[in-house]
């Protein structure tokens, strides 16, 4: 398996004899994001060990900066000391770059804080939809002003918050995080979040690091969570696990390439964020979760996979929200699988870094795989066959990842177009890959 970088940002992937070793990924992308904006937020030093460093994530960091945290960048480790909640009015706009969990989760945190801010962003992040999130901070009581059409460029001024209850019409982590974050600038009263299935609850058990209190409870068979407002956060140390989400690029390639043994030790292993190791399992795949512990309120471990024959399978709504991420991966499984894989109720896939629903079946058909496009989902009947050719990313991270691995069995090499979109969340995937992988 060789990676050929040219000039004009196309990578050539080949077939792999195996994969196998011992690898570690970098830090969860959520947690970091997540770490930087609550220690920007607390009172004293936040140290973050484990960050992930890449494109996403040094948005987060400049913009925290921005609004008044000292940030101390080094390799492994961010030292952080926060500005107490009293953030400082930004020189300059926010530029969320790529992410959107940077403006999202900023955006709530300090609409109630911020006298004025200007977020924007690169131009896939300015065609994503905001009014999910800016609705219910709205309804609270923030000046927020967007384009007509519900984009970025959007214009925070300070205005005081009501708390509030809201019930969450599509699961969104990151919808739930930013009301959860705009409920701690409010004065008095609680704000609560139901949510009617469950998301990534990263938010959550971070507060509770940071000292604030938090009370969750299921009422009517939904998960209610409750954030008192006025609260100042505490500065803490936070242990940042490797990202399940990244893992699962090396445990898709290790069960479909013959041969392979792979372990990928010290990942995240998060309950709301595990979705995609159960349809894996489901689908025929040989994992073995080991050393499982508990490290600063998230759990973790090493992940062992072998290769093995793969079956298609069906992936319902009610597992998208712990899986969303995966699904591009996971269709490349499927493809690799033999039998028919369905996925239902991932329209939120349309509104990502790109329409994923359509990059992901464009992508499977120029490689010869018989993929259906449907209006929130896809329909893949896998023979264990991939053949060559050349495929678009469409500036994608996970796409782009996602076809290096069908690459890894393909018949002829894969060419990828738009390559350094991995920067965004996996600037090592590269030399991880070619460190696993024995070439034919």
């Amino acid at each position: 398996m060789i990676l050929h970088h040219s000039e004009s940002d196309i990578v050539s992937v080949s077939r792999a004899r195996q994969i196998s070793g011992t690898v570690r990924v970098p830090g969860d992308k959520s947690i970091t994001h997540r770490a930087i904006l609550l220690g920007m937020l607390a009172e004293g030093r936040t140290t973050v060990e484990g960050w992930l460093d890449a494109a996403d994530c040094r948005s987060s960091i400049a913009i925290a900066k921005l609004l008044g945290a000292q940030i101390e960048v080094e390799p492994d480790v961010l030292h952080i000391d926060g500005c107490g909640g009293q953030v400082t009015e930004p020189s300059d706009v926010l530029d969320c770059g790529n992410s959107g969990t940077t403006m999202r989760l900023f955006l709530g945190a300090i609409a109630g804080r911020v006298p004025y801010a200007v977020f924007t962003g690169d131009p896939s992040l300015r065609s994503r939809p905001m009014r999910r999130v800016v609705q219910p901070l709205s309804a609270m009581g923030a000046s927020i002003h967007q384009r007509s059409n519900g984009c970025a460029p959007i214009t925070v001024t300070r205005s005081d918050l009501e708390s509030m209850t809201y019930r969450l019409p599509v699961a969104s982590a990151q919808v739930k995080s930013a009301i959860l974050l705009a409920g701690l600038s409010t004065q008095t009263g609680h704000t609560v979040v139901v949510e009617p299935i469950l998301t990534r609850d990263h938010t959550e058990r971070l507060l509770d690091g940071f000292q604030a209190k938090v009370n969750i409870y299921e009422e009517n068979c939904e998960r209610h969570i409750a954030v008192r407002g006025g609260q100042t956060l505490q500065g803490t140390s936070v242990h940042v696990p490797g990202d399940v989400s990244s893992a699962a690029f090396l445990l898709v390639a290790a069960a479909i390439v013959p041969g392979s043994d792979l372990t990928i030790v010290g990942v995240g292993l998060n309950e709301t964020r595990t979705g995609a190791l159960s349809v894996l399992q489901r689908m025929g795949a040989d994992i073995q979760l080991k050393n499982v512990r508990e490290i600063a309120g998230e759990r973790i471990g090493d992940i062992r996979v072998r290769s093995s024959s793969l079956s298609g399978t069906n992936i319902e709504a009610e597992e998208i929200p712990s899986l969303v991420d995966e699904i591009p991966i996971l269709s490349v499984a499927a493809a690799a699988a033999h039998g028919t894989t369905t996925v239902r109720g991932a329209q939120e896939l349309r509104v990502k870094e790109t329409d994923r629903i359509t990059a992901i079946v464009h992508g499977l058909q120029q490689l010869g795989v018989d993929a259906l496009e449907q209006p929130d989902g896809l329909i893949i009947h896998g023979n264990g066959m991939i053949g060559g050719g050349r495929v678009d990313s469409y500036h994608d991270h996970r796409i782009a990842m996602s076809f290096a691995v069908a690459a890894l069995i393909a018949r002829h090499s894969v060419e990828i177009a738009h390559w350094s979109a991995v920067d965004i969340s996996f600037p090592t995937f590269s030399t991880l890959l070619k460190a696993v992988a024995d070439p034919e």
